[in-house]
């Protein structure tokens, strides 16, 4: 989603304005609806406390992490204001929003990154079978049609499906 977000920005709005910034608020809207208050809760407060305990030595990242959690939120609001502004107040307002949208998704990708090279290792060395399926259950409930391993849940499906039809090839099935 990040990568399609940045791609679609960078391309810009031809000569579809209304549906490439329909594109952009419903990429926006499931940022912030599935991973900024699904997915990073339950980081929070399952894998990162699990870990921390028995590995001790990865609290830095954690605090990181988690710091990273506390602003995403807010960041990805401030895109999405920034999105309206140039929308409704016009193409002086394109600059803000795509410098503010390359740094988010940087953000992100770094904290994905620190996740997967510093936080999943710690994890599969130090958790047991009782932790990993407590947290299978608990992510599994997500069911986000990104990852293509669960059924989704038909609200984020329907999400998923609107970005799909609206956005140009080759990140969608639009024009």
């Amino acid at each position: 989603m990040l990568q399609s977000l940045l791609w679609l920005v960078r391309r810009g709005p031809g000569d579809d304005r209304a549906r490439f910034f329909d594109t952009l608020r419903a990429m926006l809207f499931y940022i912030d609806e599935f991973p900024e208050r699904l997915h990073h809760p339950k980081e929070s407060d399952l894998l990162f406390p699990r870990v921390a305990k028995r590995e001790p030595a990865v609290l830095p990242v954690i605090t990181r992490l988690e710091q990273d959690h506390m602003k995403g939120e807010s960041q990805v609001r401030e895109l999405q204001h920034r999105l309206l502004a140039w929308e409704w107040l016009g193409d002086d307002r394109q600059a803000a929003f795509v410098e503010a949208c390359e740094r988010y998704v940087g953000f992100y990708l770094e904290h994905m990154r620190l996740e997967e090279q510093e936080i999943l290792p710690a994890a599969q060395r130090v958790l047991d079978e009782a932790d990993w399926r407590a947290l299978d259950e608990a992510f599994e409930a997500n069911r986000d049609p990104l990852t293509g391993r669960y059924a989704p849940d038909p609200a984020y499906e329907r999400l998923f499906r609107r970005i799909l039809e609206v956005a140009p090839a080759p990140i969608g099935l639009g024009a």
